[in-house]
């Protein structure tokens, strides 16, 4: 693990692991994209079409017993400007997605961290377009574009391996915005800076449209600026320490927000609040590597806190443990184990109490899950899931869900 060479464009971390996001690149699983491009080191372009499928079934509680299949094809092409056009140290990249129309937690299990990170509904729009230039002898770059804030932000190579969206993107993150922030199934117009201070500190800034897409027409590429949109202001400060992968980071939307409670004495109305903010700390690290490579056991902790006074969720908790080439024949195979907590804060249990729908405290996932490798092209993970408290609904039991990934990618480059 360490920082990402910025000349590598967007897959030096996953293009979309948020939110309902994409677990095919995320960490360690370039197999896919990199595959193709192993023949030549810097290559004009990369085209890449990867296609995950997920078969679930809920055994017990939560909405309803019942199966369901989602699916997402990403196509992406990046194209090395200086190869292809003469602009030294210049990247393009183009990513378009699609997703069918079912559903898992809003008809089965009734969660809301959202058990799979595919999970959206029907979706077939150009994704990600953004120009990155490179400076500074490779230390500094600046991209520009429609640009997936989960890419770079608030991502970690352990966690990517988890289906539950949790793991992608914090929920403390993800709920804010009047339609999320930049990140799976809608990108937003940004402009991001990041630069390596020295070799083991990197900091990173991004501004983003507050309010990425089209709320009213969900299922369009769409850029709106002004409106009272607003920005989205987010910061990273990413250190290896000795192995250890630190980052800090904050997000603030310059927009206003109403409070949920208070009350505003000239309108009547709800107060408004100048802006949403949230903090989170993060970590990772490879703890044992008993054949000097990937191999052995990977951890990885998250928290995050955003303002109550204006979102569901007030804070997050959560973190796992990963271990490739459990088995010596299968040495390339990752198994793990992870836990999200997300919880309600004290505004919005209140509120609910006083409408006569009461919440619990919080939400936790329980997964585990196994990815293996077949062949270059394609890649299978089953994946169970226990889910208490779904939604922090009191009427819901605990959901136990079954689910089955699979991965088929090809990807061309010159």
């Amino acid at each position: 693990m360490g920082f990402q060479d910025f000349a590598a464009g967007s897959f030096a971390r996953n293009p979309a692991c948020g939110v309902a996001a994409l677990g095919f690149l995320c960490g360690a699983d370039l197999a896919f994209a990199q595959s193709s491009r192993e023949t030549e080191e810097t290559p004009s372009f990369a085209f890449d079409v990867v296609y995950t499928g997920d078969i679930w079934t809920n055994t017990h509680g939560g909405l309803a017993k019942d199966e369901k299949y989602l699916d997402n094809l990403d196509v992406t092409l990046s194209i090395d400007a200086e190869q292809a056009f003469g602009l030294t140290g210049g990247t393009f990249f183009f990513y378009v997605l699609s997703n069918n129309s079912t559903t898992l937690s809003d008809t089965v299990l009734g969660d809301l961290q959202v058990a799979s990170n595919i999970d959206t509904g029907y979706a077939t729009r150009l994704y990600e377009a953004w120009y990155e230039q490179v400076f500074a002898d490779g230390r500094g770059a600046l991209k520009v574009g429609l640009y997936d804030l989960n890419s770079e932000f608030d991502a970690m190579d352990t966690a990517g391996l988890f289906l539950s969206s949790s793991h992608g993107i914090g929920p403390d993150f993800s709920q804010s915005g009047e339609n999320g922030p930049s990140i799976f199934p809608s990108a937003s117009l940004a402009a991001r800076l990041q630069y390596q201070i020295t070799d083991s500190v990197l900091v990173r800034a991004a501004i983003f449209d507050g309010v990425p897409g089209d709320p009213n027409r969900p299922r369009r590429t769409a850029i709106k600026l002004g409106n009272g949109d607003g920005a989205l202001l987010a910061a990273e400060v990413e250190a290896d320490l000795d192995g250890t992968i630190a980052t800090v980071g904050g997000w603030h939307y310059t927009s206003k927000f109403d409070e949920q409670l208070a009350i505003d004495p000239a309108t009547l109305g709800p107060k408004q609040s100048n802006g949403n903010s949230g903090i989170y700390v993060e970590a990772e690290r490879q703890v044992t590597s008993p054949f000097g490579d990937a191999r052995g056991l990977s951890m990885f902790g998250r928290f995050g806190i955003a303002n109550g006074k204006i979102n569901q969720l007030s804070r997050y908790a959560g973190g796992g443990l990963a271990y490739t080439g459990l088995f010596d024949a299968r040495p390339d195979d990752v198994a793990g184990f992870a836990i999200a907590h997300a919880v309600n804060g004290d505004t919005f249990r209140t509120l609910q109490t006083a409408a006569g729908t009461p919440v619990d405290k919080a939400e936790t996932s329980f997964e585990f899950t196994y990815r293996a490798q077949l062949t270059d092209w394609l890649a299978i993970q089953p994946d169970v899931q226990w889910i208490v408290n779904p939604g922090t609904d009191p009427t819901l039991k605990d959901a136990v869900a079954i689910g089955l990934r699979f991965e088929v990618g090809f990807g061309v480059s010159r």
